[in-house]
């Protein structure tokens, strides 16, 4: 096997020591509210700072435990598909 894809299965990307798509999710998730918050009810942006440091340390646990859950959630994305069923039966049958 090429050495590239030992190394991207062993050490999968990581932001700041986070797994790579919990982190981006916090950072995405947090920034727009801080700038809503901001805008609307001129509170300090330090205190949403604390708290995106306080989801990122949860990011960085989470990834310390599972190092793969940025492609856990990728995959479950993708195979997290509702079948229909050709016939009225209880449950997914993946077979016509």
């Amino acid at each position: 096997m090429r050495e590239i894809i030992l190394k991207a299965v062993a050490n999968p990307p990581k932001v700041l020591w986070g797994p790579f798509l919990p982190t981006l999710l916090n950072m995405g998730l947090q920034f727009p509210i801080m700038f809503m918050f901001m805008g609307t009810f001129d509170i300090n942006p330090l205190i949403f700072m604390v708290t995106l440091v306080l989801g990122h340390i949860i990011c960085i646990i989470a990834g310390v435990k599972e190092p793969h859950i940025s492609t856990m959630i990728q995959a479950y994305g993708q195979a997290n598909k509702v079948s229909h069923n050709l016939y009225r039966v209880k449950g997914n049958k993946f077979a016509p």
